[in-house]
């Protein structure tokens, strides 16, 4: 997905076996998902495959089951250049040309520009931890720039 069309996409993390009939309904409307880990379960993995197109990333909760899942991925989605990976102390040193580092595993939402990068944590739309909101973001990604919006479910 590296064209230069606007492209829609969903961003979870930490679903813990859950998956809300709200980050569904969501989801349906996107060109792409990414989740950041933590999803528990391959029937929940199976279930947002089958959405359409999916960058996805092993957790620390991720059983024998997701042995094949990478723990980090980079990868362009409409000529923005992604690194994705579970925790966030496990990003790479040297991140290139990377413009967005998506991570998860805190359960809290985070978006902030880091040196004309942006580092975003969705939170997560599982279960809540600590009483903390149940989150995802929806990103919006043209001719290599984005924007990304903060959804309280």
């Amino acid at each position: 997905m590296t064209e230069n069309k606007k492209i829609k996409i969903g961003i979870i993390s930490d679903t813990h076996g859950l998956l809300r009939t709200e980050v569904l309904d969501i989801l349906q409307s996107c060109d792409c998902i990414f989740h950041a880990g933590d999803v528990d379960r391959p029937e929940l993995l199976d279930a947002i495959r089958s959405l359409g197109a999916l960058y996805v990333v092993r957790g620390n909760n991720d059983g024998y089951w997701a042995q094949n899942l990478r723990r980090s991925l980079n990868f362009t989605v409409g000529n923005v250049k992604f690194f994705m990976v579970h925790d966030r102390k496990d990003v790479a040193w040297e991140l290139g040309d990377t413009q967005v580092v998506i991570f998860g595993h805190s359960h809290q939402y985070f978006a902030k520009e880091i040196d004309g990068r942006l580092w975003l944590n969705p939170g997560s739309c599982g279960r809540s931890r600590f009483g903390g909101d149940v989150t995802m973001a929806v990103m919006t990604v043209e001719n290599g720039s984005w924007q990304v919006e903060k959804i309280v479910l």
